[in-house]
C-alpha cells in the first residue's frame, strides 16, 4: 500500500511540472476565477513584470525599432551627453569671448600693436596710486626734498618728455602739472614748482637746466607699424587723459627707475651715480615712461591670466614643474623682453621730441647692461634683453632715422605733432 503510494505521487508531480513548464503563467484575473472560494487561505501570486521595463540595479535598457537592446549609463546624465547642451555652450561662449576681446582690444602708439587689456583704465590708475603710495611709506626717510638739486634736475627732464609726449599726442590740457611726490604734501609740490620756475628764469626762456656732466628681432615693429597705417586704425590714447604725473627721487643705490601705471615716476639715485647727463637721463625716464603709454603692466596682468588658465589644463597631463619652466621660457620672458623692444622704441621717439639727441639711447643701454652684469644666456633667460641687444637693435632700426629728424626739427625751433599717431 506504501508503495502504490509513492509511485501514484511520483506520477501526479511529473504532470503537474509538465504542465507548469508548457503554459503561461497565470494572471492575477485568471487566477481570481479558481481562488473565488478559497479566501481564506492565503495564496502568493506571481507578479508579472513586462521585461522591457527590467532594472538591474542602476542600470536599465531600452529597445530600439530593431529589437535591440540599448543599456543605459549609470547615476545621474550629464549635461555634456547632450549635443545640444555642448551647442549652446560653445555659441554662448564664443560670443561672450568676442565681445570681451573686440570691447577690450586696443592699439598702441607708434607701433599699432594691437592687444587686449581686461583692466579698465580707472582700475589702473587706483592700483598705481596705491602702489605709488606703499613706496613712498616704504622709503620714508629715503626721499629727497623737493628743495633737492637732483629732484629739481630729474622733474624738469621729466617735465620735458611728458610735453613731448602731450603734443605728440595732439591733445591740448590733458595732464595736470608735473608735480614732486615728496613726503610733506602739497606745500613742497608748491615751493617745488616755484624752484623749477625760477631756475627756469635764471638760465633764459628756452633752456634747461643742467647738472654735472632669444632670438630677438623688432622687425615686427616695423611690420605692426606698416600695417596699422594700412588699415587706418587710431591708436588707443584715452588711458592717458587726465593723467597726474609725479615724479619721486629715492636716495638708494638701485641702480633703477620705473614708472607705475597712473603716471608715477619714480627714480633712484644709484641710477643718477652711473648716468650723469640729461640725455642719459632723459633716455631712462623716456623709456619707461612708454611703459605707461603702452599700458604694459595691464597688459601683462592680462597676459598673466590666460596663462595661468593654461597652465592649469596642462597640470592634467605633466608636470606641474615642467609646465611652469616652459612657460617661463616660451611664454613670459619672451612676452617681457618683447615689451620692452617696445618702450626702447616709444621712449626713443619721445627723448627726440623732447630735444634730446636719441644717438645717446643706444650708448645709454649698453652701459646700463655693463651696470646690471650681461650674460651671454640674458637674451633668453632674462625679462630684459641685454644691452648690447638693446643698443644694437636700436642702432640699425629705421625708428633711429626718423627720432634723428624729430630731434633736429626740434632744436631748429619747428614744432612736431602726430608723430605718434
Amino acid at each position: 500500500m506504501a508503495s502504490w503510494y509513492r509511485r501514484s505521487k511520483l506520477g501526479f508531480d511529473a504532470i503537474a511540472r509538465y504542465i507548469t513548464a508548457s503554459k503561461p503563467p497565470i494572471h492575477s484575473t485568471q487566477l481570481s476565477k479558481f481562488t473565488s472560494g478559497w479566501s481564506n487561505y492565503p495564496i502568493r501570486v506571481p507578479k508579472i513584470v513586462n521585461p522591457s521595463s527590467i532594472r538591474h540595479g542602476y542600470r536599465h535598457y531600452y529597445v530600439d525599432s530593431r529589437q535591440v537592446r540599448h543599456f543605459k549609463p549609470r547615476g545621474f546624465k550629464r549635461w555634456t551627453d547632450n549635443p545640444r547642451n555642448v551647442l549652446i555652450v560653445v555659441l554662448v561662449g564664443s560670443g561672450v569671448g568676442l565681445t570681451m576681446y573686440f570691447g577690450n582690444v586696443e592699439t598702441i602708439p607708434y607701433t599699432k600693436r594691437r592687444h587686449l587689456v581686461l583692466m579698465s583704465h580707472s582700475l589702473e590708475r587706483m592700483m598705481g596710486e596705491s602702489q605709488f603710495q606703499n613706496m613712498k611709506a616704504g622709503f620714508k626717510g629715503k626721499i629727497l626734498p623737493v628743495m633737492h638739486p637732483e629732484s629739481i634736475r630729474v622733474k624738469m627732464i621729466a617735465n620735458e618728455i611728458i610735453g613731448a609726449l602731450q603734443r605728440g599726442l595732439k591733445k591740448e590740457q590733458v595732464w595736470t602739472d608735473l608735480s614732486y611726490g615728496s613726503e610733506s604734501g602739497a606745500a613742497s609740490e608748491i615751493r617745488g614748482k616755484e624752484a623749477v620756475m625760477a631756475m627756469t628764469e635764471e638760465t633764459g626762456a628756452g633752456d634747461r637746466w643742467y647738472g654735472k656732466d632669444e632670438l630677438i628681432d623688432d622687425a615686427w615693429v616695423d611690420e605692426s607699424r606698416k600695417k596699422g597705417k594700412d588699415k587706418g586704425v587710431k591708436s588707443g590714447v584715452s588711458h592717458l587723459e587726465g593723467l597726474k604725473w609725479e615724479v619721486l627721487v629715492v636716495n638708494d643705490r638701485v641702480v633703477n627707475a620705473f614708472c607705475l601705471p597712473g603716471g608715477k615716476i619714480v627714480v633712484f639715485t644709484g641710477l643718477l651715480e652711473h648716468f650723469k647727463t640729461d640725455e642719459e637721463i632723459a633716455t631712462i625716464i623716456g623709456h619707461e615712461v612708454a611703459h605707461a603709454v603702452a599700458r604694459h603692466a595691464a597688459e601683462q596682468i592680462t597676459k598673466n591670466l590666460w596663462f595661468t588658465i593654461g597652465q592649469l589644463i596642462l597640470y592634467q597631463f605633466v608636470m606641474p614643474d615642467l609646465v611652469n619652466t616652459m612657460s617661463n621660457l616660451l611664454l613670459k620672458l619672451p612676452f617681457s623682453r618683447r615689451m620692452e623692444i617696445e618702450a626702447d622704441y616709444i621712449g626713443l621717439l619721445l627723448m627726440a621730441s623732447a630735444g634730446y639727441d636719441p644717438r645717446v639711447a643706444p650708448k645709454v643701454f649698453e652701459k646700463l647692461g655693463q651696470v646690471s652684469g650681461d650674460s651671454a644666456l640674458r637674451d633668453y633667460l632674462s625679462t630684459h634683453p641685454s644691452g648690447k641687444k638693446r643698443s644694437k637693435l636700436l642702432s640699425e632700426a629705421s625708428v633711429m632715422q626718423e627720432a634723428i629728424s624729430i630731434y633736429r626739427e626740434v632744436i631748429a625751433g619747428r614744432e612736431v605733432d602726430g608723430f605718434f599717431l
